[in-house]
C-alpha cells in the first residue's frame, strides 16, 4: 500500500465497520502485532486479517511483516482525506447556513445579536 494516494470511498467504506474502527482505535495507542489486535475482539485471526485489508487498501493502516510477525501501524496521513473532504463540506455548508439565517432575519435585526442561548436579545 506503499506510495497509493488514499480513496475517500475506501476510507469511508471502511470506516463504516465497527470492528474496524475499534482496530483503530487499538492503534492509535501505537504499532502492534496482528495477534495483539484480535485479543480484544470477539472474532477469529482471519477475520481480523481481513479487517486489516480492508484498512490497509484504504490508506488507514500499514502492516509490515518481518520473520513470522506481522505488525500494523496506522499510516500517516490515512485519515487526513476525510478530514480534508469533512472540512470542504462544513466550511460549505456554514456559508449556506449564514447566508439562510441572513436571509431570514427580520428587517433591523443582526445575527450578532443573538447571544449563545439562540434567541435573540429583548424577544
Amino acid at each position: 500500500m506503499h506510495g497509493k494516494k488514499p480513496d475517500i470511498d475506501r476510507v469511508f467504506h471502511a470506516l463504516g465497520d465497527p470492528t474496524r474502527r475499534a482496530i483503530l482505535e487499538k492503534l492509535s495507542e501505537g504499532p502492534m502485532s496482528v495477534s495483539r489486535l484480535a485479543e480484544p475482539l470477539e472474532i477469529t485471526l482471519a477475520a481480523v486479517v481481513q479487517h486489516l485489508q480492508v484498512l490497509e487498501e484504504s490508506g488507514l493502516v500499514q502492516t509490515e511483516k518481518l520473520g513470522r510477525v506481522r505488525t500494523c501501524q496506522i499510516a500517516p496521513g490515512g485519515l487526513s482525506v476525510a478530514a480534508q473532504w469533512i472540512g470542504d463540506r462544513r466550511t460549505l455548508w456554514e456559508r449556506r447556513l449564514d447566508r439562510l439565517g441572513e436571509l431570514l432575519a427580520e428587517p433591523g435585526e443582526r445575527r450578532l445579536d443573538v447571544p449563545t442561548g439562540g434567541r435573540p436579545k429583548g424577544k
